[in-house]
C-alpha cells in the first residue's frame, strides 16, 4: 500500500489561481532550454506533443505540436508520436516513473523523449528557514516545501521505462527577492504552492514566518539586502529502441587493449 505525497486536486486549484504571464518565467527558460537542445539534435520530428499544466507558453513556442494536460493518464495514443516533451509537470507526480512509461509506449521506433522540471536543489533555502522557523516556534514541523529528486533518480527514470541512449542532466538558475514574502507569493503565481497531502491544514503562526525571514536574510541575503533562491532544473533525455541506433559492442570483442592506448603498463588485479 502506498500514500501519494502530492494531493492533485489541491494542485488543480493551486494551478486554477495562476492569473498572469509574469508567473511562468520559469517556463520560458525551459522553453530556451529545450530550443537550445533540439538545435543539436539532428532530426527532424513531424508528430510532436507536449505534456504541461501551462499550455500558454509552450503551444506558442511550438505552434505545430499537440499540447495535453500532464493528468496522471495522459491522453496519448500508442506509437503516434515522434517527440514527446514533458514540460515542468514531473516533480508534482506521485507516479513519475508512469508518466515517462506512458510517453515511451506513445513513442514510435527511434522516438525521442525529453523532460524538464524541478529538481532536488530547487527552493533549498526556503525548506531550512521555515523548518528552523517552525521548530523555533512551535516544536514541531510540517511539510512546506515540497521534496525533489536528486539527479540519480531522475535519470532512473529513463531505464526504468526502457528507453534507449538514456542522458540525465541538471543546471539551476539563482532568483533574488526583496524578502521571504514576495518569493513566496511569486511561488503561488507560477502554481508551485504547497499541494502536499500532509500539509498543515490550519493557519501558520505569524511568528513562524517573521522569524523564517529573518533567518532567510542572515543566512542567504546579499549585499543589496536581496536574499537568493536557488532553482534547479533536471533535464532528461531519452529514445525508443530501435535497430538503427549505436549498439554495445559485445564483452570480449575489442580488438586494441586500453593499456596500449594509454601507454601503461598493465597490472593484475
Amino acid at each position: 500500500m502506498t500514500h501519494d505525497l502530492i494531493d492533485r486536486s489541491a494542485l488543480c486549484r493551486l494551478r486554477a489561481r495562476h492569473q498572469t504571464e509574469d508567473g511562468l518565467f520559469l517556463h520560458h527558460e525551459a522553453i530556451a532550454e529545450i530550443h537550445d537542445r533540439l538545435s543539436s539534435v539532428k532530426k527532424s520530428f513531424a508528430d510532436v506533443t507536449i505534456i504541461t499544466p501551462f499550455a500558454g507558453p509552450w503551444r506558442a513556442a511550438f505552434p505545430m505540436a499537440q499540447v495535453i494536460a500532464d493528468d496522471d493518464t495522459l491522453a496519448l495514443k500508442d506509437r503516434s508520436c515522434d517527440l514527446i516533451i514533458h514540460a515542468m509537470a514531473l516533480h508534482q507526480h506521485n507516479d513519475p516513473v508512469g508518466q515517462v512509461i506512458q510517453c515511451a509506449r506513445a513513442l514510435r521506433p527511434d522516438g525521442l523523449f525529453m523532460a524538464i522540471f524541478l529538481g532536488g536543489e530547487t527552493l533549498t533555502e526556503l525548506r531550512s528557514t521555515l523548518g528552523q522557523a517552525e521548530i523555533a516556534q512551535t516544536g514541531g514541523l510540517s511539510p512546506r516545501v515540497l521534496p525533489m529528486a536528486q539527479l540519480r533518480d531522475s535519470g532512473a527514470l529513463l531505464q526504468r521505462a526502457g528507453l534507449a541512449l538514456p542522458v540525465a542532466d541538471s543546471f539551476t538558475l539563482t532568483l533574488t527577492h526583496s524578502d521571504i514574502f514576495t518569493l513566496m507569493r511569486d511561488l503561488r503565481a507560477m502554481g508551485e504552492g504547497n499541494a502536499q497531502c500532509a500539509r498543515l491544514r490550519r493557519p501558520t503562526r505569524r511568528g513562524v514566518f517573521a522569524q523564517a525571514g529573518a533567518l532567510y536574510a542572515q543566512h542567504f541575503g546579499d549585499d543589496t539586502g536581496r536574499i537568493r533562491t536557488t532553482i534547479e532544473f533536471h533535464f532528461l533525455t531519452g529514445w525508443t529502441p530501435d535497430p538503427s541506433q549505436p549498439q554495445p559492442l559485445r564483452p570480449g570483442s575489442a580488438t586494441a587493449r586500453l593499456a596500449d592506448a594509454l601507454r601503461t603498463t598493465e597490472g593484475k588485479l
